[in-house]
């Protein structure tokens, strides 16, 4: 995979293969690309998946299983601008499935601890909106939030 600009290193411990195939599974425009295997006297068992290459939604990753050293925190996120509550509402079922926990304000994590962001693309114009009372009762309505709804948060940029 040949790569343009950064690749997204995402540290896992034994579930790369899984955790890849789970990404590309969801994203459009998403494919696997090459699996590497742990040696002989390297920190793993060897032939155990040492990296699983990916795309996912175009953007490159790699999958690594590192060990139970590290672990996701919420200090890093992917940020996925929906278009209608349609896609919102796939990427938050797809993304909460099989383990992963909701959160506030369209923030979610995966089975595999990993934070996203699931937001309409029209949130930021929204809570940038230079009549500062706009963007309050935008802000005021997303607050109690899990999964965002898009008509609410509609309404409140409106004034309804």
């Amino acid at each position: 995979m040949p790569s343009d600009g950064f690749t997204t290193c995402l540290w896992f411990d034994g579930q790369a293969e899984e955790a890849a195939a789970y990404y590309v599974s969801i994203f459009k425009n998403s494919r696997i690309g090459r699996v590497t295997h742990y040696g002989e006297d390297m920190p793993q068992s060897a032939g155990s998946v040492l990296t699983v290459e990916f795309v996912a939604n175009g953007h490159q990753f790699i999958a690594l299983n590192g060990g139970p050293q590290f672990t996701f925190t919420e200090a890093i996120s992917f940020q996925i601008l929906c278009e209608d509550q349609d896609e919102i509402d796939y990427y938050w079922k797809s993304l909460t499935e099989g383990g992963g926990e909701p959160g506030s304000c369209g923030w979610l994590k995966d089975r595999f601890g990993v934070s996203w962001q699931v937001e309409p693309a029209a949130l930021l114009d929204m809570v940038s909106d230079p009549d500062p009372q706009k963007s309050a009762r935008v802000f005021a309505a997303m607050m109690p939030m899990g999964k965002l709804d898009l008509a609410e948060l509609r309404k409140a940029y409106a004034g309804e």
